[in-house]
């Protein structure tokens, strides 16, 4: 399409308007401001810029447009439609409606065309760079002479708010970092926030900072109406190959109402008389509701048949690329269009017996990390700058960098996010956004908090995003409180469509990683030990792929079940023999992931934990959770201390000989009371 502006460049810019004015007006709720002063910049990269197919959406090599401020998703939704995605005017109408595909925020698994979900600030410019960093990297692993089978760009619109959060700030220094030349970021200036001003809080010079981090900068002084200006700024930052791109855009909010350029426009509908006036203003009809003119749908029309005309050209393409090179035709149509795993990968997968020697299980993490890495090679990621703390590097590992750096390629597989926990797993989040890649992201356990802004989203988005989390409870010792995690396993848990999976020896760490990778629907945190863990008997992959499992005890009925996670299930067998050794039999359960223990049918859950037989749960967590399986939880429900790891075990009870103490008081009780049953409920 030319550059030229023609006069239903105006006219499709102010129904956009418009439109979104009657979106939100019709579902009393929502933000009409951004999408009015948005529209240009929106309807130049729609109409100028992105390439891709709304008849499928999913073409591997489309343009990606994220959206970060999500709040203003009626443009969004408004420009869907025009394009001709599976989005309808009804749709339009059903805004903000239970079940509609067009929510609150733009949601990943309800809208077609929705690249990732935004709504939390800063997010959507994090995963944009994940995006990007994705078609580097795939790029450089299929891209050959003639065949350009990946080379998308990348397009964000950003607000203020999204630049003030901290996780933006990461990201975007990452992405500079990384030279990451195919995004390009339009920075909506509407100098307006919900409080009012942006000079209450947030007077920094934007562009500067970018510079700081390597981009390459511009502004449109007036985006509002200068739709050349804003056509001129995205050319020239695609020239600019080795730098991400920000573009300044300043607009007034809520352009052409009259509340215009104040916080009233930001969340609130407009008002029946206030949209006829806009519509006035813009010279369309005033009584019309929802009213698109068929030269603008046939405007936007032009644009999707060049898109549908691109991807029949990349088809085409990609036959000869199976001629040309057999081998990564397969190879792409395995890992990025199927997204299947290799066959037999599992195999790799070591298995232990009790006279293999005791090892953290961040260790075998390691080992596993090592077997799969040479046969999964869309396996990606990294740490949060504990390397040689987390064991997540393999042997031959390449970093992901710019080649320019001497420091790696964007073949590179492994990556450097420093001390950003917070970017590293957006970043993940738009990695397992774009396909082909499964990421990690490494830390400390207790720091995931530092990111569960985003590994919240994974779950939401069904991503799968592996959280390796290494130095996971009180046995990481002398560092104390600080580090130690004692209400983040509850938390994790708490998530809705999050497996956490807590591994107690080499056997479980092995089926947490085929627990992590053939679940594409959602995001695993893998809870590993910093201190050696013996490998147990009764253990088995096949037992632990089923979250929880008798581990060891008498064929007959039970005096006690005791529960163990992780670090902890030793020490139910250690106190198992003691209270075996004075008459007491006992059955000890490894629960490595309650979420898929849940998962299995109710025969087997009451096989393994059946009524009528007191249970006691060990865990140096927090107990919270645990009453839903255990009468009984044993924990720690304060900070932990900083001191030797057997210091801190014996003060706060986690020795066999003290939870021997307390499981004979337990058994004792019920022997003159009933014990409750934990699972025959109603509903």
């Amino acid at each position: 399409m030319s550059n030229q502006v023609q006069p239903i460049d105006l006219k499709a810019i102010d129904t956009i308007r418009a439109l979104a004015a009657d979106v939100v007006q019709g579902a009393d709720s929502g933000h009409p401001g951004a999408p009015m002063g948005d529209a240009p910049m929106a309807h130049v990269l729609f109409s100028r810029f992105i390439t891709a197919n709304p008849k499928n959406p999913d073409w591997i090599n489309r343009d990606r447009f994220v959206l970060s401020n999500g709040h203003a998703c009626a443009l969004q939704y408004c420009l869907l439609h025009l394009m001709g995605y599976d989005l309808s005017m009804d749709d339009l109408k059903n805004f903000r409606q239970l079940h509609s595909k067009t929510p609150g925020h733009p949601e990943r698994m309800e809208t077609p065309g929705v690249e990732v979900t935004t709504g939390p600030l800063g997010q959507g410019i994090a995963n944009a760079v994940g995006l990007a960093l994705s078609e580097k990297h795939l790029a450089a692993t299929f891209n050959r002479e003639g065949f350009n089978l990946i080379d998308n760009y990348v397009y964000c619109i950003v607000g203020d708010g999204c630049l003030q959060e901290g996780v933006s700030t990461e990201a975007s220094s990452l992405a500079g970092h990384w030279q990451l030349g195919n995004l390009i970021v339009l920075y909506d200036a509407n100098l307006i926030q919900i409080d009012g001003s942006t000079d209450l809080a947030f007077t920094e010079d934007v562009l500067m900072r970018y510079e700081s981090y390597g981009w390459h900068t511009s502004t449109v002084n007036d985006g509002d109406n200068d739709v050349e200006g804003l056509i001129n700024a995205i050319n020239e930052a695609k020239k600019v190959t080795n730098k991400p791109s920000i573009i300044k855009i300043n607009t007034t909010i809520g352009f052409g109402s009259s509340k215009g350029g104040t916080s009233k426009v930001h969340g609130a509908p407009l008002g029946e008389s206030e949209i006829a006036s806009v519509k006035t203003k813009f010279g369309l009809d005033p009584t019309k509701k929802y009213n698109v003119s068929q030269d603008v749908y046939d405007f936007y029309a032009h644009r999707a048949e060049f898109g549908r005309l691109q991807e029949e050209k990349w088809n085409e393409m990609f036959s000869q690329y199976k001629t040309a090179h057999p081998d990564l035709h397969s190879e792409f149509e395995r890992r990025v269009l199927k997204g299947e795993l290799p066959s037999g990968w599992e195999k790799a997968l070591p298995r232990y017996t009790p006279s293999d020697p005791a090892i953290a299980t961040r260790k075998l993490s390691e080992t596993v990390i090592n077997a799969i890495a040479p046969i999964i090679p869309e396996f990606v990621g990294g740490s949060a700058d504990l390397t040689g703390s987390n064991l997540t590097l393999w042997k031959g590992a390449v970093d992901f960098q710019s080649p320019n750096t001497n420091l790696g390629n964007y073949a590179g597989r492994y990556f450097r996010f420093g001390v950003r926990e917070h970017a590293m797993a957006a970043i993940c989040n738009g990695m397992a956004a774009y396909g082909g890649l499964i990421p990690f992201a490494s830390t400390f356990l207790n720091f995931i908090s530092y990111a569960v802004g985003a590994s919240r989203l994974s779950a939401l988005q069904q991503l799968r995003v592996l959280y390796i989390m290494t130095h996971d409870s009180i046995g990481l010792g002398e560092d104390g409180p600080t580090h130690q995690p004692i209400e983040t396993l509850a938390m994790l848990r708490a998530t809705p469509n999050t497996q956490v999976i807590r591994p107690a020896d080499g056997n479980e760490t092995s089926a947490a990683y085929i627990s992590a990778m053939t679940r594409p629907d959602r995001p695993s945190v893998l809870c590993l030990t910093r201190q050696n863990l013996p490998q147990l008997v009764g253990s088995s992959i096949e037992s632990a792929l089923k979250g929880g499992y008798i581990l060891q005890g008498p064929s007959t009925v039970p005096n006690l079940i005791l529960i163990g996670t992780g670090s902890e299930v030793s020490l139910c067998v250690s106190t198992a023999a003691i209270l075996e050794s004075k008459g007491i039999s006992v059955r000890v359960v490894s629960m490595p992931s309650t979420e898929i223990f849940d998962e299995q049918s109710e025969e087997y859950k009451r096989s393994v934990l059946p009524n009528g037989i007191p249970i006691m749960s060990l865990e140096v967590m927090n107990t919270g959770m645990w009453h839903k399986y255990a009468h009984h939880p044993l924990g720690i429900d304060t900070f932990g201390a900083s001191g030797k790891i057997e210091q801190l075990y014996d003060y706060f009870g986690f020795v066999p000989e003290k939870v021997a103490v307390k499981a004979e008081k337990v058994v004792d009780f019920y022997k003159s009371n009933p014990v409750p049953s934990l699972f025959n409920k109603p509903f």
